[in-house]
């Protein structure tokens, strides 16, 4: 009942002042923006259009200064409550969040939600983001400095993957914070695809992004490389106790100890950055290895 009346007073509030009058625009200094997408939240920063953000989902975390703005929860186990408490006159979304009870609340209250059109999944679509949104947020130069820098970082990156004499199998394991498990990123996952530029090979196949962790996938992967993404790294603490994950210490990887620790926000989305990711994945799955 309270969570009902809460709801309610809000809607009586958005009437009083009337901020909802256009589904898609700004109101000056009025603007409060939620920003549910931590690829979004990349861009606009990068951008130097993050004035209006005033809350964001846990997985937004790049750069550091989202991490002083408050979190809204976990972008598919958000809360109505967490998200009227910025008071938001407009909420950006990838169409990657739930659950769908909080989804049909924030639009019965009619709170203006806008999706981008572009799915940034090729660099080239990934540039066509940045222009979107550039015009969206009245940067368009910014976007334009974005898209040259991200070509000159792809090109480093693509021609030094020509001096290699091998391609090693990635193994990448990630945390799911909503599952509470190690998952393993498969070829399908936007992850692969970066691999595959710096010079290397994701290890595991799949109909799906991401798989269960098991001993008998990794065992029949047995990468030369593994990645672990920073939430589950920092979880272990150690290689010892990452070599204690199923099916890890019997692979080449773990007994070269060629196992690393990146950042979630390197890995699981294109962005601005993702020629420098991709040049920083590229020293790691290559170390040691001589070039042509």
């Amino acid at each position: 009942m309270k969570k009902i009346m809460a709801l309610i007073g809000f809607t009586l509030m958005l009437s009083a002042c009337d901020r909802f009058g256009n589904s898609d625009s700004k109101t000056g200094n009025a603007t409060r923006i939620v920003c549910i997408a931590k690829q979004y939240n990349e861009i606009i920063w990068a951008l130097g259009a993050q004035q209006d953000i005033v809350a964001v989902d846990i997985s937004s975390t790049y750069p550091a200064e989202l991490k002083k703005l408050p979190t809204v929860g976990y972008h598919r186990a958000l809360s109505a409550e967490g998200i009227l408490a910025a008071k938001p006159t407009l909420i950006l979304h990838d169409n990657n969040i739930g659950p769908e009870q909080v989804i049909k609340q924030l639009t019965d209250l009619k709170i203006p939600m806008k999706v981008f059109t572009t799915k940034a999944t090729t660099i080239d679509s990934t540039k066509m983001l940045f222009r979107e949104m550039g015009a969206y947020f009245h940067q368009e130069k910014r976007a334009d400095s974005l898209c040259n820098k991200l070509d000159a970082d792809m090109k480093a990156a693509l021609d030094n993957a020509k001096q290699f004499n091998t391609i090693p199998k990635v193994l990448v394991i990630h945390y799911g914070q909503a599952s509470n498990n190690y998952l393993l990123i498969t070829r399908k996952n936007t992850a692969a695809k970066m691999i595959e530029w710096a010079g290397g090979q994701v290890a595991v196949d799949d109909e799906k992004g991401m798989k269960q962790i098991s001993a008998e996938a990794i065992a029949a992967s047995d990468p030369d490389v593994i990645l672990l993404t920073d939430f589950g790294y920092d979880k272990l603490g150690s290689l010892e106790k990452i070599k204690e994950l199923p099916g890890v210490a019997g692979t080449k990887a773990a007994m070269s100890n060629r196992i690393y620790r990146v950042e979630e926000h390197d890995l699981v989305y294109l962005g601005p950055r993702t020629g420098e990711n991709t040049l920083k994945i590229q020293k790691l799955i290559h170390q040691g290895e001589a070039s042509k």
